[in-house]
Order: C-alpha cells, then sequence, then structure tokens
C-alpha cells in the first residue's frame, strides 16, 4: 500500500536517497513559485507574486553547492529580476518543450537525470517530471501530475513549494541542521 505522499514511485527510504544525490533543482514558475494566477497592472504588464520563503531555500541550495533555475513557459521582467535576485545558475523563459532543454543543462552541470530534482504542477512539466531523479509537485497540481511524481508537497502551488523541496534535499544531505545552527548564530 503506498503513502498518498508518495504515489507508488517512491517509497520514504528511496525518497530520501533520490533527495540525497541531488545536485542541480530546476522549477517551473506559474503554479510552483506562484499560486498560478495572472494579476496585471494598468498597463497590461503581468504581476508575480512569489514566496520569499522559496527564495531562502533557494538562497539555501546555493551555499551547498546545488545548481537552481527556473524553467517556464511564459516570459516576464519579474522571473528575470527574481532570477537575478536569487542568483540562479539557469532562467530559461518561453520555453514550451521544456524537455529539449535538459541535455544541456545536465552537460552544464555535469550530472545525469538521476542527480537532478524538478519541481512542476502542470502537463508541460511532465516530460522533466518523468526523467527526474526527484520529480516533486505542489498539491494542487494537476491531478496526471500527481501520478508521476515521487512527492508531491504539502504546500501548494505559491505557498512555499520550493522551499518544502529545499529542506528535503538538504535535510536528506545532512546539511540541515548546519544552516539551522548557523543562522542561530548568526554565521551565515
Amino acid at each position: 500500500m503506498s503513502n498518498p505522499a508518495y504515489p507508488g514511485r517512491a517509497r520514504i527510504d528511496d525518497l530520501t536517497d533520490r533527495a540525497a544525490g541531488v545536485k542541480v533543482l530546476l522549477t517551473d514558475v506559474d503554479g510552483v513559485m506562484t499560486r498560478g494566477e495572472i494579476f496585471t497592472d494598468g498597463a497590461g504588464v503581468p504581476i508575480k507574486l512569489f514566496n520569499v520563503k522559496d527564495g531562502m531555500g533557494l538562497y539555501l541550495l546555493g551555499r551547498a553547492g546545488i545548481a537552481r533555475g527556473v524553467i517556464t513557459g511564459k516570459s516576464s521582467e519579474a522571473v528575470a529580476c527574481r532570477s537575478d535576485e536569487l542568483s540562479l545558475e539557469f532562467c530559461y523563459q518561453g520555453v514550451m518543450n521544456k524537455g529539449a532543454l535538459l541535455e544541456g543543462v545536465l552537460e552544464e552541470c555535469a550530472c545525469t537525470a538521476r542527480e537532478l530534482a524538478y519541481i512542476g504542477d502542470d502537463l508541460n512539466d511532465l516530460p522533466l517530471l518523468y526523467v527526474a531523479g526527484l520529480a516533486c509537485c505542489p498539491a494542487d497540481a494537476a491531478a496526471d501530475v500527481h501520478e508521476s511524481v515521487h512527492y508531491i508537497c504539502a504546500a501548494r502551488g505559491g505557498g512555499g513549494v520550493v522551499r518544502e523541496v529545499c529542506e528535503l534535499i538538504l535535510k536528506a544531505q545532512g546539511l540541515w541542521e548546519g544552516f539551522v545552527e548557523g543562522w542561530a548564530r548568526g554565521k551565515l
């Protein structure tokens, strides 16, 4: 019998093993880092609301030497700014065929698909979710995505999904407690 948070593709020990081997994390933006709603200003320019906890998680992954990036079907200045602010190694926008970028990312990071973690929420994310060593999605992802991942987050899109996955990875790699202690002692 499978645990609902780990739908058939991963047992808890397997999930920990998968997270322990992650060298690069890629994530979708809309529906993962945001709630997936589109807000616009008076001129029709899209406004994106990002969760600051996701930013801290990505910062900590970077401190741990894990490459990070976003890959999204839309293009937005807000995504470019947030990626720059977080010093992400990858920011791919306007990408409808996300799977086509995989080989180049893996080559640049000198890693395999097994060492890739990917977070997605909809059908266009399936090509990366199918091959990622650690495939994750928000609680409110599409049903077909739920069936295709190793881990379904407790958080909904825009509610700290990326942070939840970052913590999973850092804990599996034995690094989380060091970051907590470093912050508590004012050394980070």
